[in-house]
């Protein structure tokens, strides 16, 4: 399935149906995101529920620490 993520287009495995599914594959699941889904935040507790379709556009923003 074709994703459009922080702007660019991805390809994911077409089992990868959730956006939790897609933080998992990013590596992403113990870190502190936001999660946008064509526009709109997604609510951490509805990650799991979240259903990904072929063309969705994606912004993940995870927090980096530094100084």
């Amino acid at each position: 399935m074709e994703l459009i993520i922080n702007g660019e287009a991805v390809t994911i495995p077409d089992h990868i149906k959730t956006s939790a599914a897609l933080l998992n594959f990013f590596q992403l699941e113990e870190k502190v995101v936001i999660v946008e889904l064509n526009e709109a935040i997604v609510a951490k507790n509805a990650h799991q529920d979240t259903t990904l379709s072929a063309g969705d556009r994606i912004e993940i923003v995870h927090f980096v620490g530094g100084g």
